[in-house]
């Protein structure tokens, strides 16, 4: 049996029509037709009923369709495990990182633990819950990304240590109008609610911005009316004029400081936030455990 008369035949079931699965899987449509019946040689019965237009599965189709499924995942995954595990030498270390801290924390940080030498290191930069489950699954030593208490990020601290490496602020912010105020304010009325560009429900930071929203004291007129979950992708709507947003204060301070960008609001909107450095209790190699004790130590010399 081979592996792609699975890919195949899982083709063939999303589109029902052999010519059109075999452009899909670039082949011609005989040779794509004869490992369709390869495969229900090697199963021993037929998966497709050819008779009806579109194809339709036979019993055995429908039954073989979810083991196909899982088997290719399974062994994509396994693929996959099995690079990264090679791709981790015992002398590099190993980090994932939300978009944001990638570009605007960890060249700094990284050059900053260098102070015995330089640090070779591979960087995986992503959403995080993408981030999350990397070190859930122990596909890198360690992950950066904005944390805060209202905020779980399901990495319990009897499997995971964490410690705080920097600072951060969540500030609103909007471009300005002609006078220099925010063209979009939080001091919007019912009438004229602020447009406001949000975090997705599974960014951590727009979490930690709900947070704030569902417990301060007067509530902001806002009408959400765009959604993403990556803080560069509302950068770039605050920079089109299209509403506020709450940005990592690192991300945007150059623009705040030009007035490219002003504060839609006063302090008390502002979420402080922790930059969290996170780790597997065990299993790291000594490199990485070494590298640890060094952030450790450097964290304790600057309390």
């Amino acid at each position: 049996m081979e592996l792609k008369w699975l890919e195949d035949f899982l083709s063939l079931v999303d589109t029902r029509n052999f010519t059109r699965s075999a452009e899909l899987r670039f082949t011609t449509q005989p040779a794509f037709s004869r490992r369709i019946r390869s495969l229900e040689e090697w199963i021993g019965t037929a998966l497709i009923e050819r008779t009806t237009q579109p194809v339709s599965l036979t019993a055995a189709g429908v039954k073989f369709r979810p083991a196909a499924e899982e088997l290719l995942r399974r062994l994509y995954q396994a693929r996959e495990d099995i690079r990264h595990l090679d791709s981790t030498s015992a002398n590099t270390l190993s980090f994932a990182a939300t978009h944001s801290l990638s570009l605007n924390f960890f060249p700094g940080w990284i050059r900053s633990m260098e102070h015995q030498g330089q640090l070779f290191t591979r960087l995986e930069s992503n959403r995080v819950l993408t981030c999350v489950q990397e070190l859930q699954k122990a596909h890198v030593h360690f992950m950066l990304c904005h944390s805060h208490s209202s905020v779980d990020l399901h990495l319990p601290a009897d499997t995971f240590c964490f410690i705080s490496v920097g600072k951060d602020r969540l500030v609103p912010v909007s471009v300005p109008d002609e006078k220099g105020a925010p063209l979009h304010s939080l001091t919007g009325q019912r009438q004229h609610p602020a447009h406001y560009l949000a975090y997705a429900d599974t960014s951590a930071i727009g979490r930690a911005v709900d947070h704030l929203l569902e417990h301060c004291a007067d509530k902001p007129h806002l009408e959400r009316v765009f959604v993403s979950d990556l803080a560069a992708v509302l950068l770039s709507m605050v920079r089109a004029g299209r509403g506020l947003a709450w940005l990592p204060e690192s991300e945007v301070k150059s623009e705040l400081d030009k007035g490219t960008l002003v504060l839609a609001g006063d302090g008390r909107w502002v979420v402080p936030v922790e930059i969290g450095l996170f780790r597997l209790k065990e299993g790291l190699p000594p490199k990485a455990e070494e590298f640890w004790a060094a952030v450790v130590a450097s964290q304790a010399d600057g309390a």
